[in-house]
């Protein structure tokens, strides 16, 4: 199955080199680690391009502390890193913007049926190169299992970006993406996103391939 889901991501990147080279690239690198009681860490990358692997704008660093209240109850603390280049290059300077942010998040969850429902709500507490900031993230989720043998899902998302200020509203994103998980440890995601900005100037609004890989460190005993 593993050999199958390779040829799949070779064919799917082949296809948008050579239709869609405007189109850019979304990378993410995830690492968990489970303690115990409900508590995780977890620590992510992401590295950005405005073309087909090319002129790379955009990469941020954040981790944090995850808490599993209930079986559908997902609460997160956590603080990152995000810096935003010009366009026209390969992190071109000087920067567009640069920020650090610390932002709780909630996550809920409920399964119906085969579909899994995911509602997430992140509050971001911005200290930018413009000074401080605050926006208010809301993603709503469907996770379908197209095959549930080989633990392949279908997952459509739409996120909305809100401030505290005029026009009030800031983004939108949609994606459409497909997650192998050949292992407990493992997961692999493949997708497309559309983002749609409202006069933002620190990052713009197009279309990315995303990749992303995400890894749990497993222990038979909990830290």
């Amino acid at each position: 199955m593993l050999k199958r889901f390779a040829t799949f991501l070779l064919l799917y990147f082949n296809v948008f080199q050579i239709s869609a080279q405007s189109t850019g690239s979304w990378n993410i690198l995830n690492l968990r680690m489970d303690l115990k009681n409900g508590f995780s860490l977890f620590a992510e990358g992401q590295l950005r391009s405005l073309k087909y692997y090319n002129e790379f704008h955009y990469h941020e660093f954040k981790g944090g502390l995850n808490y599993k209240a209930h079986k559908n109850l997902l609460l997160t603390m956590a603080v990152g890193k995000y810096d935003t280049y010009r366009e026209g290059g390969n992190f071109e300077l000087p920067k567009n913007n640069s920020e650090i942010r610390l932002w709780p998040q909630v996550l809920i969850s409920q399964e119906i049926n085969k579909f899994k429902i995911e509602n997430r709500f992140r509050t971001e507490m911005r200290f930018t190169s413009q000074g401080y900031k605050n926006r208010f993230r809301n993603r709503l989720g469907l996770v379908y299992p197209i095959f549930p043998k080989n633990n392949i899902e279908l997952g459509v998302f739409n996120e909305l970006f809100f401030t505290n200020n005029e026009p009030y509203f800031e983004r939108n994103r949609f994606s459409v993406n497909v997650f192998y998980k050949p292992g407990p440890a493992n997961s692999f995601m493949v997708g497309f996103l559309n983002q749609f900005d409202y006069k933002i100037n620190d990052e713009t609004g197009k279309n990315f391939v995303q990749i992303g890989y995400y890894h749990t460190i497993l222990s038979k005993k909990k830290f």
